[in-house]
Order: C-alpha cells, then sequence, then structure tokens
C-alpha cells in the first residue's frame, strides 16, 4: 500500500506522508526540522534568571492586582 503523497505548506514540494515522520503532517521533512536558533532571554528582558528582579515584578503585580480601593 503506497504512502499518500502530500504537498509541503511552506515550500510547496511533494512528499510522501509516512507513519514514522518527525514533525507537522502538512510539511516536508526538510521544513519540519526544529530552529535551533530559539531566542534567548537577554540582560533587558523580564525573563531573565535575576531573583530580586523576578521578586520585584511578582510583588507589583500582586498589589497591582490586590489593591483595596479606599
Amino acid at each position: 500500500m503506497p504512502f499518500p503523497i502530500k504537498t509541503c505548506v511552506a515550500c510547496g514540494e511533494e512528499f510522501e506522508l509516512r507513519p514514522g515522520k518527525p514533525g507537522f503532517a502538512n510539511r516536508c521533512p526538510t521544513c519540519s526540522v526544529p530552529e535551533e536558533d530559539i531566542e534567548k532571554p537577554t540582560q533587558g528582558d523580564y525573563r531573565t534568571d535575576n531573583a530580586e528582579v523576578n521578586e520585584a515584578r511578582r510583588k507589583a503585580m500582586r498589589d497591582m492586582l490586590y489593591r483595596k480601593e479606599s
């Protein structure tokens, strides 16, 4: 039984959809490869590992959310 022929939505190339193919069912194997250049947080980014900055950010958000209106 032959595998179904699909057309890649990214590059338009035809490929066989095989059961053990990694990635998406509508992309060819070369377009399904995950990108290694994932953006890493920088020093000025709020997602840094600085515990003091994270604690201050959490405290500010908690104060804004649960502030009593008086």
